[in-house]
């Protein structure tokens, strides 16, 4: 009787024990693990698990079958954004973003000409030609996972124009610098920052000159400016580091330079941040 009844009591035991852990395991919340630095101009690098549905806002972001997805802030970004990631049975948990504000430098020059001010109509025209291509370009989404494995310098060269800068020519604000600038020789070797498929090349823009633009996968691109030349056309696989283009210093530039510049779609991001992200793979 004595053991009967012990018996009876540790299988009542195990019974709520058992059911207290499903109910945790049901309970249990989805974690946000992101790479990147949550500012203006920043790229973020998310983790999670591959069946897992992302969205940020009203935009579902894909996910690789490794479980990662990316997504960033342009120059100006003031919205909070709400993160979420659903679990295939439901439950959910979601992180309020909201870019942190930066300063730029801002350059101001007066007593420029106002035939300098004014823009020449061919060189509008033209240039709407060259954007309408760039654009098309960055709206790709591929498969590609080449983003989540880390970017490298393109060219070992100084720093002469950051992300963000601005020049004010006689009180009017021009658009802002949207890339790093490397010094450089004409012919000097440029890399591909990340592996990827070559979605662009055009040597003779009206503005950026030779210009190419590499998919890195889910919108993410890089965008080489004013090259001299490029080893590579449009449809090709290049990897992390391998020699693809050269410095150069067409289009209207004063010098030769690279100006290199990274994209998520239309959203300008800043490469000084992408490049201290880690690889996750």
């Amino acid at each position: 009787m004595f053991k009967g009844s012990l018996l009876s009591n540790s299988i009542i035991c195990l019974s709520v024990l058992c059911s207290s852990l499903s109910a945790t395991v049901v309970q249990a919340k989805p974690t946000i693990e992101l790479l990147g630095e949550i500012q203006q101009g920043g790229l973020i690098v998310g983790k999670t698990s591959a069946e897992n549905k992302v969205m940020l806002n009203d935009t579902r972001l894909p996910v690789t079958k490794q479980g990662n997805y990316v997504f960033g802030f342009s120059r100006d970004d003031n919205t909070q954004y709400q993160l979420v990631i659903t679990e295939p049975d439901g439950s959910h948990t979601s992180k309020t973003i909201t870019p942190k504000k930066r300063e730029y430098k801002l350059q101001r020059i007066e007593g420029i000409k106002k035939s300098i001010m004014q823009p020449n109509p061919k060189a509008v025209a033209r240039s709407k030609k060259d954007s309408k291509q760039i654009r098309a370009a960055r709206k790709i989404s591929s498969e590609i996972t080449s983003f989540a494995k880390g970017f490298i310098p393109p060219i070992n060269g100084t720093i002469t124009g950051v992300y963000g800068s601005q020049r004010i020519y006689n009180g009017v604000p021009k658009r802002p610098h949207f890339g790093l600038d490397y010094a450089g020789k004409i012919g000097d070797p440029v890399k591909a920052p990340a592996s990827g498929k070559i979605l662009l090349w055009v040597p003779d823009m009206f503005y950026s000159g030779g210009t190419l633009i590499i998919d890195h996968g889910h919108g993410i691109s890089s965008t080489m400016l004013h090259l001299s030349k490029s080893y590579v056309k449009k449809g090709d696989i290049v990897n992390q580091g391998e020699v693809i283009a050269a410095v150069g210093n067409s289009g209207r530039v004063t010098g030769p330079h690279l100006d290199w510049r990274i994209n998520w779609f239309d959203v300008k991001i800043d490469p000084a941040l992408v490049l201290k992200i880690p690889s996750l793979q």
